[in-house]
């Protein structure tokens, strides 16, 4: 068993581990999903992730490989996938490494170069999910503002609402912030992007590369993808990796102000599917944001 058996017959893989002819060892996964890395009889790895309850949702995985597809082929450096199944998915073993000054001010360039390919629409060709829940890209021209509304924010307000995570005043609150999307004046052709690019999406390799994981790959706006990476106390070595961004790829003025505007997407998916615990962070984040309107 190596990755070309693997590549030619894709669908003997859970039968392999099944059947424990291929050494699978745990390692750190996500609320979502469980995460092994699969040494092969030629010695090379490969890092594998399988719904941790029950079976995945239907095309999960696809999704999951068509982001990372569409990502690689505009030259971000992501992970290749060997394997994608419906109830898994394999790709290459990046080895893990310490974030440097250096691997920051390249992954800003390569985040720059990723924007700047840019996409036909907003949305992708194919359904998507943002950590457990559905991601609706049908693939929508603009402008951003209204699109970001209804295709980002309203359906995780709902869901937040409807699950109890949000009170009515903080759904009042984001429907304020939406209300003044149109305000904000930053609408630009979509950008190619990770679309779900907290920090933890980063993986810093011992090759001296940053890598994108996880991706919930879309044409969004370029604002997005940035802001998201300041959550949860940011990406290491942030400002290096904005200032070297800056330099291939300027933003316009005032993205600062709207940094967390973008952040209330992110943040409106953790209240809809994790529930009140970051109901204050969602209350935090529109109030800066009709800050900066």
């Amino acid at each position: 068993m190596d990755q070309a058996y693997l590549r030619a017959h894709p669908q003997h893989l859970p039968t392999f581990l099944t059947h424990q002819r291929i050494r699978e060892t745990p390692v750190g996964g996500g609320s979502v999903s469980a995460a092994h890395r699969l040494t092969l009889d030629d010695g090379t790895s490969l890092f594998a992730k399988s719904w941790r309850s029950g079976a995945a949702p239907e095309g999960f995985f696809a999704a999951e490989a068509a982001g990372l597809a569409w990502l690689r082929a505009a030259g971000a450096p992501v992970p290749e996938v060997i394997v994608t199944l419906p109830e898994m998915i394999a790709m290459e073993w990046i080895e893990p490494g310490e974030p440097t000054r250096a691997a920051a001010e390249q992954l800003g360039r390569d985040l720059a170069e990723l924007h700047r390919s840019g996409a036909e629409a907003f949305g992708a060709p194919w359904p998507g999910f943002i950590g457990p829940l559905p991601l609706d890209n049908t693939p929508a021209p603009g402008p951003w503002g209204p699109w970001f509304a209804e295709r980002r924010l309203r359906p995780y307000l709902k869901m937040s609402a409807d699950r109890g995570a949000l009170s009515a005043a903080e759904v009042t609150l984001v429907e304020r912030t939406i209300n003044f999307l149109e305000s904000y004046g930053v609408s630009e052709a979509p950008s190619r992007t990770h679309g779900d690019l907290w920090p933890g999406n980063v993986l810093w390799a011992a090759d001296g590369r940053a890598r994108l994981i996880d991706p919930a790959a879309q044409g969004g706006h370029r604002e997005t993808d940035l802001a998201e990476l300041a959550l949860f106390g940011g990406v290491t070595h942030l400002e290096t990796v904005l200032g070297a961004y800056q330099e291939v790829h300027p933003l316009a003025d005032g993205w600062r102000d709207r940094v967390p505007l973008h952040q209330l997407h992110l943040m409106l998916v953790h209240t809809a599917a994790f529930g009140a615990s970051y109901r204050d962070a969602v209350r935090v984040t529109a109030e800066a944001a009709l800050r900066g309107v």
